[in-house]
């Protein structure tokens, strides 16, 4: 198997295609984007032409010398693994970009899971996110209640985030093409969260039980949890929920006031 194919990296050779994501990521001289994959540069360079300042990250050591080969002055190359990368640190000495940071890249397939939930954790250094993902992952980020794919990561991104889902590709428009489609997806950090929560940690501890077992009831899911089955039924009640009803059934509020009538928070 090759390094790339390895990697999960998939690339796009229509530039016309390319050039519909940097118009979608619209890069200002205000802002700095950290492009995640940088490859063969093909959004890399047409990022630092309109951006402020760019910070490309590759973990494939074969791609550096042909990033290098493009060099611009407000270009900074990073050899490394994004998923051990500390964003905090990596943003300490760009004071000048607070508040003006836009994460974007087409995502190795392999990484874009663990990737999402590492920019949860950091979301409120980032103005906005523009990725190119799978269709199936895509999906989930934009899911609605009642949907097979509303999931607690559909949650937790549309609670922070304005969530668009804006195309998906067919795989002849990557080399080498993958087996799957894909979907590009813009993030636009919410001001402010939807709901108000003082413990997100807990929040999404709470989604991860409540969607464990899907053909389960919401009621049965939350047993495990350390509420007494009186509370629960009673929080059910006062919120006008049916004891039958399912996960996937309630929307972004119902979830965080059942969360916080349960816990008191």
């Amino acid at each position: 198997m090759s390094k790339t194919k390895a990697l999960g990296q998939h690339f796009l050779k229509d530039r016309s295609i390319l050039q519909k994501i940097v118009d979608v990521i619209a890069p200002r001289k205000d802002e700095l984007v950290i492009e995640i994959g940088a490859g063969k540069g093909a959004l890399t360079f047409p990022l630092a032409d309109r951006a402020g300042k760019v910070i490309a990250i590759e973990k494939d050591k074969a791609f550096i010398p042909l990033l290098r080969e493009g060099k611009k002055d407000n270009l900074i190359l990073l050899e490394q693994d994004v998923l051990r990368l500390d964003f905090q640190n990596l943003l300490a000495n760009e004071a000048a970009f607070r508040g003006k940071v836009k994460l974007a890249g087409n995502l190795p397939y392999s990484i874009s899971s663990p990737l999402l939930f590492k920019v949860l954790e950091d979301k409120d250094l980032f103005s906005a996110c523009v990725f190119l993902l799978q269709k199936e992952v895509a999906g989930r980020l934009g899911a609605q209640p009642g949907s097979k794919d509303y999931a607690p990561l559909s949650i937790l991104f549309q609670l922070h985030f304005d969530v668009r889902l804006c195309f998906t590709l067919a795989p002849g428009a990557f080399s080498p093409p993958p087996k799957v489609r894909s979907t590009l997806v813009s993030l636009e950090k919410r001001p402010q969260p939807l709901f108000a929560l003082s413990d997100e940690d807990g929040f999404r501890r709470f989604l991860r039980t409540a969607f464990a077992r899907r053909r389960k009831t919401l009621l049965n899911n939350l047993k495990p949890l350390s509420f007494s089955i009186d509370l629960l039924k009673e929080s059910f009640r006062r919120l006008s929920l049916k004891e039958t009803v399912r996960a996937e059934q309630l929307s972004i509020g119902q979830f965080v006031a059942l969360f916080k009538t349960l816990s008191g928070a």
